[in-house]
């Protein structure tokens, strides 16, 4: 099938970022993919082509816009159908990411994606954030973790912060409008070894939908007692 890539092209100027046709080909694949997939199971309520390139894969991308991707370790908590990761992924091969999701079944499909477009250096792991983050394997671990969960930022932070190490950063992909969020998760972010270094504004490319990546950067260490057990976090965050 023929689609028109002149909104990605586009888009992928605007972001800085250029891309082989080996690459373009890998974002193709896995549209065709996500849109089989999500007949048979729920992926996404985005489906049309061109949403897909701005609301998924170039949101994802956007993450260049706070980050500069060289060789980091990067994990996707909460991935879903692999968003950022993926993207991400393509775009900057350097990158070893960890797709993390609670869900299994989501987990096979990107196996599947990972294999399809013959990704290296990307795993895709089942399991929940309050759980793994007390493994050691993963605990401080990460140079960067990235979310567009729908969580609220308190939550998100005691899920994503731990899994940074020092010096590292957290991500989080959100909506123009961030700022009672920013408010009500202060006192978790610096309970949890964090601080917001900085909010990077801008509206997706070729749209007027306003986005915001909130960049926390770990300054100390997360105390041993977080996070808390599994659907803690959700449920109370720290405020």
């Amino acid at each position: 099938m023929d689609h028109d890539l002149s909104k990605f092209y586009s888009g992928l100027k605007e972001l800085q970022i250029s891309l082989s046709e080996e690459q373009i080909e890998q974002f193709l694949d896995f549209y065709e993919m996500l849109i089989e997939k999500n007949k048979v199971m729920n992926l996404t309520a985005i489906t049309e082509f061109e949403e897909v390139i701005e609301k998924h894969f170039l949101d994802s991308l956007s993450l260049v816009k706070a980050v500069t991707p060289g060789n980091l370790r990067v994990l996707d908590l909460g991935t879903g159908a692999g968003f950022p990761g993926i993207p991400l992924k393509i775009a900057f091969p350097g990158l070893k990411v960890v797709l993390m999701d609670s869900l299994n079944k989501r987990i096979l499909f990107l196996e599947e994606v990972t294999e399809k477009l013959h990704l290296e250096g990307i795993t895709a792991i089942h399991g929940r954030a309050e759980e793994m983050a007390r493994k050691k394997e993963y605990r401080e671990n990460f140079d960067l973790c990235v979310s567009r969960a729908v969580a609220n930022l308190a939550s998100l932070s005691e899920y994503c912060i731990p899994f940074v190490r020092k010096g590292g950063l957290f991500v989080s992909y959100k909506s123009g409008d961030v700022e009672d969020e920013l408010k009500q998760s202060q006192k978790a972010v610096k309970l949890l070894g964090g601080s917001v270094r900085d909010v990077v504004k801008f509206q997706l490319p070729n749209t007027d939908m306003g986005r915001s990546l909130v960049v926390v950067e770990k300054v100390r260490a997360t105390p041993r007692s977080y996070p808390r057990k599994a659907g803690t976090p959700g449920k109370e965050p720290l405020r």
